[in-house]
This record gives structure tokens, sequence and C-alpha cells, in this order.
């Protein structure tokens, strides 16, 4: 029998970490005021007429904690969640197997949704709606369908790509389709100082801050960064002050902006070798070895947020911004040049 590498228990060990700094409340969770207060008012009608709650979907960049919202909507109906993916789910008989097992009020939870099969989806309409599923067994002139009777339950889903489900979908979530947005300072310091009291982290307000400032406005990273800044004090045996994590976060390539590596070999690459731009899209992803998905949805975001890139129908552009955050100098505008 083989022995797990350091690696694999330092991974299982960031999973078991993140478990436990999720909020287990909603008093506990920091931001997203709004989406908060609405599902209050949803899930305590749902209690008081003793019925599961609509169908919810929730969207928004990843790591905004739109996982953690349908936890704790199981929590606050104190029922069970059975939790999957969109491209776990392969085939209807996949489907079938996790939602007959649901029990009475059950949330099923369905990650990056928008990466349902077709077939899947279709099948999923009526099991949202009418509470069956419908499965065809056999091909041809003997193929028969068979109606499966389901518990009432509640479907929370969540997606980085609303714009890719399709219409019909969206339109069955009737408890409402809800934006997570981007978290403040003032918000990540919060969740910060409870996640560092859990960690049982001696950490002063000003490591925090700058840990916060960095975070990219995001929760789960400005957990990772915590955690990767406390290994470092450890490590060198050091107070966690704003001296340590500046090492440790220059150890591990992240800016004064939150820009890691990677986001900054992409401004490069607009920048150097293809003047700044405009680049297509699959141009920068062969220039940088990245896919064109990761570049996306990953990158973009947030270099776009801090207006150090434009997107448009011609392709990527640096702006001044980026040009002054990497050191290189801007190419002059047309008035200039007329001077």
């Amino acid at each position: 029998m083989s022995t797990p590498s350091s690696e694999a228990i330092a991974e299982a060990e960031d999973v078991f970490l993140d478990q436990a700094l999720r909020p287990s409340r909603f008093d506990e969770y920091v931001g997203q005021e709004s989406v908060k207060e609405n599902l209050r008012i949803l899930l305590t009608a749902a209690r008081e007429r003793h019925h599961p709650p609509e169908h919810l979907l929730f969207y928004g960049p990843p790591g905004l904690g739109k996982t953690t919202l349908a936890y704790l909507v199981a929590k606050e109906m104190g029922v069970s969640i059975k939790v999957t993916a969109g491209p776990v789910i392969e085939k209807v008989g996949d489907l079938a197997a996790i939602i007959t097992n649901l029990g009475n009020g059950d949330i099923l939870f369905i990650d990056e949704i928008h990466r349902l099969h077709k077939t899947v989806e279709e099948v999923l309409y009526p099991a949202m709606e009418s509470g069956h599923l419908d499965i065809i067994l056999g091909k041809g002139p003997s193929a028969r369908t068979i109606q499966l009777e389901l518990p009432p339950f509640t479907l929370v889903a969540a997606t980085t790509r609303i714009a890719l489900l399709s219409a019909p979908l969206r339109s069955r979530f009737g408890g409402g389709t809800f934006r997570l947005d981007y978290y403040s300072n003032e918000e990540i310091e919060k969740i910060l100082l409870r996640s560092a009291k859990i960690l049982g982290t001696d950490i002063n307000r000003e490591a925090l801050r700058e840990i916060a400032r960095r975070s990219r406005a995001t929760p789960r990273t400005a957990n990772f960064l915590l955690k990767r800044a406390r290994d470092f004090a450890q490590v060198h045996r050091r107070a966690l002050d704003r001296e340590a994590v500046m090492e440790a976060l220059k150890l591990l390539g992240i800016d004064e902006l939150g820009l890691s590596s990677a986001d900054r070999a992409i401004l490069r690459v607009i920048i150097e070798k293809f003047g700044g731009g405009p680049t297509g899209l699959n141009t920068l992803a062969a220039a940088t070895s990245e896919e064109e998905a990761t570049i996306e949805e990953v990158y973009e975001p947030y270099l776009i947020q801090l207006g150090l890139l434009e997107r448009t129908p011609r392709g990527r552009t640096a702006t001044v911004r980026a040009y002054e955050h990497i050191g290189a100098q801007a190419p002059k505008t047309p008035q200039e040049k007329l001077l």
C-alpha cells in the first residue's frame, strides 16, 4: 500500500480548512447584503408555509461564495444537501440516480450548471416544474417512457457564465436569480479576521489589511493568501505582521494590486509583443500558453475591473495604467504626436 505524498496530505488539509472557514450561519456570512436579505424573506416564507423554497440560481465570478450560500440555505431550512456539478452528470441515468435519492425537502446543489449536457437539461425541466422524472427506455418503436415521482425538493444552482444557460432553464428558477458581486476591502478584512481566529493565527490589523488589498476582492483568494502567509511566518519563526505578509506574497508572485505572475505575463505579452493590442483571444492564449477559457474567465475579469485591460471587438488592449504598472513606456496619443 502506497503512502500519500506530502503534497497530497497538504492538499487534503487545505480542503478541510476550507470547510472549516466556510460560514455556518447567515450572520457569519459577510457581504452580499441584498442577496442575503432576499434569501431571508424567501426562506422564512417557505418555512411558514411548510413548503420547500423555490429553485434558486446564483451567478458571478469564482470564489465569491455561491457554494457557501447553497449550504446556508440547506442549514436554514434544516434539510440535507446533495452536491454535484454539471460536468459530472453525463447521462440522464446519472441525474436520475442523484435526484431519486433526495429526501423530502432536500436541496440539490449543481455547481457550474452551464456545463450540463443538453439532454440532461431537458429531463430536468419536468423535475423542477412538476416533480416527476421522465425516462425513456429502449430505442425506436419499442421505446417506452416511465415516469418517476419525486419528493418535493429545491434545486440550487451556481454558474460563472450565466450567458451559457438556455432561456428555458433560466426561467425555471422561480425563487430568484442572484448575482454575487466583488467584495470591498473592509468586507474582506472582516472575513480574514474571522478566518484567522478559526485558524488560531495571531495577525495584526496592518497585515490583514495588506492581504485584503491583494485578495482580488474575493474571499477564496483572501483565505488562500492568509494560509500561505501563516505558513511562511511559521516556517521562518516570525510574527505574522505586515512585513512577513509582504515577503510571503512576494514569494508567491502576488504584487501590490493582487496580480499574479500569470496576470502580469498577459499584460506583458500584449504590450511587448503586440504593441499594446488589440490582440485576439486565441493569439493571446497561444503566446501565454494558457487556455482561452482560463484567460477569459480567470484573469480577464480582474484585469478589466482594475482598468488594466480593455476588451474590444478587435481584441484585447492594454491601457495606460497597464503600461505604468509593468514599468513600460506608454505609446503617444495622436494629439501628443502632433506636439
